[in-house]
């Protein structure tokens, strides 16, 4: 029927209208920034970089693989990767970002560099009064105002978190499994070799 649209929403909007008399679960707007609307858990904003422990540089985990910089589509991602390495959540020697920077002015937050991202490491915020009175530098933020805790990322995207910290443990089993293994290789290795040495030679 021409129209069923109109009459549907009308109608809908007539029910929020009365119904807010009664209720206030009918209540479509709160008066803000006195209340909040609390964020949904699929809430996206701006990216942000996520690090475990307690030193925010010392425990990112991006390893400048330079990814997200690549596939990000305003290209508003700058990396420079480390000269040198630091080791990783699993003892592994990686490269780390010597810079980090997102201009928020250019970025659309698409969340296509933390679908991309192989290490877990960049993560969507839920973060969105970000308003400045410099347009550029304002909005131009390094890898010390990016870095935020695992805890941050729990606290925002707990699903998320929990499905991201179940991968890295898995991985971090395997890692310490196969240095086990190597380890008692390495230890057989040597005692065989011990053994031929101090074997008695046939006269």
């Amino acid at each position: 029927m021409l129209g069923e649209g109109i009459i549907k929403g009308m109608a809908e909007t007539a029910r929020n209208f009365l119904g807010s008399y009664v209720s206030d679960d009918r209540l479509t707007t709160v008066q803000y920034p006195e209340e909040r609307i609390p964020t949904k858990e699929n809430t996206r904003q701006f990216p942000f970089l996520v690090y475990d422990g307690d030193d925010p540089m010392k425990g990112l985990r991006c390893v400048s693989c330079q990814i997200c910089e690549k596939e990000c589509p305003p290209k508003c991602i700058y990396i420079v990767k480390s000269k040198d390495k630091k080791p990783d959540y699993k003892g592994q020697m990686q490269f780390y970002p010597a810079t980090f920077d997102i201009d928020l002015s250019v970025c659309m937050s698409c969340g296509i560099c933390a679908e991309t991202c192989p290490f877990e490491s960049i993560k969507m915020d839920t973060e969105f009064e970000l308003s400045t009175t410099d347009r550029f530098g304002g909005l131009l933020v390094n890898k010390h105002q990016l870095a935020k805790s695992n805890d941050h990322y729990r606290k925002v995207h707990p699903s998320d978190a929990a499905a991201s910290d179940e991968a890295l443990a898995a991985e971090l089993a395997k890692a310490r499994a196969k240095a086990k293994a190597k380890a008692a290789a390495e230890a057989k290795a040597k005692a065989e070799a011990a053994q031929t040495t101090a074997a008695p030679t046939p006269g």
